[in-house]
């Protein structure tokens, strides 16, 4: 199952998904591409593939991406190959802008989507501060796209508020395995019992 996390800019979507990934068996988490500069928190592979504009735009002519979007001036997208390498090994996390949620919702069917809210417009100003690796033109224009993306929080099927950082991740392991619980997900596994029961003893 794919899992979706959105929500703007500062809200906590990487530091829920990276405790997530950290106390649950059996999820990956899907690296993005950026032509966004490296911050000095991130690392190549783990965070974003880091590419330049023209890497990116040839992604998007050989339709590579599953989804992109130019946010804050930069291009973000998700490659295809990426998804279905890891949709073999299990459940995967993807943590993205609202745009791009937008179009994996309009192509992907079977897909989670969580909306991470920030508990008000002051606490998430004071995120984005607090990262230290913003100028406060920058700053002034996530907020900005904050107020529109916010909006947008009842297209998605589950909503987080971040409130709480222990509250919020537990809120978000309960929404992965809850849909774990499924009969989709685990329809095999129903399949071989309802078997055994069948067979002649």
């Amino acid at each position: 199952m794919l899992f979706i996390i959105t929500g703007p800019s500062g809200c906590g979507k990487s530091t829920l998904a990276g405790r997530v990934l950290e106390e649950l068996d059996n999820i990956d988490f899907s690296v993005s591409y950026t032509t966004r500069k490296k911050r000095n928190s991130e690392e190549e592979g783990k965070d974003y593939y880091f590419v330049s504009e023209g890497e990116f735009k040839r992604m998007i002519e050989d339709m590579k991406l599953v989804e992109w979007a130019v946010v804050h001036g930069n291009y973000y997208g998700t490659s295809k190959r990426e998804l279905e390498k890891k949709a073999t090994k299990g459940d995967i996390l993807l943590d993205i802008d609202v745009q791009g949620a937008h179009q994996i919702k309009e192509k992907l069917k079977k897909t989670i989507f969580i909306f991470i809210m920030p508990p008000l417009y002051l606490e998430l100003k004071k995120r984005l501060e607090k990262r230290g690796e913003e100028s406060p033109e920058s700053i002034n224009e996530r907020l900005d796209v904050a107020k529109k993306e916010i909006r947008h929080y009842h297209h998605f099927d589950y909503i987080i508020i971040n409130d709480l950082l222990e509250k919020a991740v537990e809120e978000l392991k309960s929404i992965i395995l809850s849909t774990r619980c499924r009969f989709d997900p685990c329809k095999k596994e129903i399949m071989l019992i309802l078997r055994s029961f069948s067979e002649e003893v």
